[in-house]
């Protein structure tokens, strides 16, 4: 789907009835709207939280009405044991939302089953956004 800045709360919406696991890896360049993607997200599964890129926590979670949402920023990981140090795996088997970015740092702790949002840019202003459910 291609979108504008202006439709995020529109396509978070779409994006969350095409998420089949509560695993979900999001892909982009620096600066192509991950973050932005995922603050939308977590609006739009019912957290009223200041969502905010945990790059140098390492995690950020937001309460939502049926649990919460994790969201990880593994851009600074300097390797998959700081991952390890802070239970990333006992995050991904808790049931809730696990939004990654930068997962390629943890691919060795990702489960078998998962969702990638890949977000690619066409301008300035617009973004294509694909959804690829995965499962081993």
């Amino acid at each position: 789907m291609v979108y504008t800045l202006e439709e995020i709360d529109k396509v978070a919406a779409e994006v969350i009835r095409l998420l089949k696991h509560k695993v979900v890896i999001f892909r982009g360049a620096m600066g192509f709207g991950k973050t932005t993607l995922i603050k939308a997200l977590v609006r739009a599964l019912g957290s009223n939280d200041n969502v905010s890129s945990p790059t140098f926590s390492l995690v950020n979670p937001y309460e939502i009405p049926e649990g919460c949402v994790y969201h990880f920023d593994f851009y600074r990981l300097k390797n998959e044991e700081e991952a390890f140090d802070i239970g990333f795996e006992e995050y991904l088997y808790s049931g809730d939302w696990c939004f990654i970015e930068w997962a390629e740092r943890v691919a060795k702790y990702l489960p078998d089953a998962y969702t990638i949002v890949e977000i690619t840019a066409i301008d300035k202003q617009t973004r294509k956004l694909n959804v690829i459910n995965y499962s081993a």
